[in-house]
């Protein structure tokens, strides 16, 4: 694939117009840029990692996101998909810009001593346990190329762009879907006035189970199986709770919950209740 050079990011990266049919790419590569200029062309080979650009709308095109990003960062970004894509085989390399603006944020809030906790490190360990050991990894790869190390905190949002990368789901719905798991289950411990053990192999199926109904909820994806009745007779107070969850994701989500997921959560709950 040839391509004609519209920006020198680095000697490692590129901004360069596909020849045929005019779309943008990043290129990144070990010393493909050096020497070159804007306008040459360039042939890339099997070392050379290939991006598909996405930008802020208000950016209009991929020259205006790269010029408000130290390129060292969208390299840096680069080399964490080139690892998470060891753990995962494939992962959508359009998370490469926004990761990149994460870390040069992140980068900047390290330099000025600026801690940004992660309220949700938790729930991230136990819904993207792979995707939280990637990131963790990859701190190592920020350190080398950019002299900054970033906390676990900065860690789980990183996790939860590999996250987007492997969902096509946006850091901002997951995040909203996080919060929503873990609103639910605030609910549950106030109702059963104890705190569940987070290690426990049914608390970890019931979040599962919580990610997955958001999940379904937004794609309307239906349960085949209604437990409903049989749930309300036999576990009641689950059933009771199952519905106070309901209620507040369907008005979090602005999406009706469809009834039979009521009583397939409330299961899930009565686990926790007999614990």
């Amino acid at each position: 694939m040839v391509y004609c050079i519209l920006r020198i990011l680095n000697n490692n990266a590129l901004l360069a117009e596909e020849k045929g049919d005019g779309s943008e790419r990043i290129l990144l590569g070990k010393g493909i840029g050096f020497g070159k200029r804007a306008g040459d062309e360039v042939t890339i080979d099997e070392g050379v990692q290939v991006y598909t650009p996405v930008v802020r709308e208000e950016q209009h095109s991929a020259i205006h996101a790269v010029n408000a990003i130290d390129p060292v960062y969208i390299e840096t970004a680069g080399k964490i998909i080139e690892a998470a894509e060891k753990v995962f085989d494939s992962i959508n390399g359009d998370i490469l810009l926004p990761l990149a603006d994460h870390l040069a944020f992140a980068a900047r809030r390290e330099r000025e001593n600026i801690f940004l906790s992660n309220p949700f490190i938790p729930d991230i360990k136990i819904l993207f346990g792979k995707e939280y050991a990637v990131a963790l990894e990859s701190r190592s790869i920020i350190e080398e190329m950019t002299g900054y190390r970033i906390s676990d905190d900065e860690a789980g949002f990183i996790a939860l762009h590999i996250h987007s990368g492997l969902s096509d789901e946006a850091v901002s719905e997951t995040l909203k879907a996080t919060q929503l798991i873990d609103e639910s289950m605030q609910i549950i411990e106030e109702h059963l006035e104890k705190e569940m053990q987070k290690e426990a192999l049914n608390y970890i199926r019931l979040m599962s189970h919580l990610y997955y109904m958001v999940v379904r909820t937004k794609t309307g994806e239906a349960v085949n199986i209604d437990l409903n009745e049989f749930v309300q007779e036999k576990y009641p107070e689950a059933m009771k709770i199952a519905v106070l969850i309901c209620d507040n994701m369907a008005e979090k989500l602005e999406r009706q919950i469809m009834q039979e997921e009521v009583g397939f959560l409330a299961i899930h709950i009565q686990r926790m209740i007999a614990a």
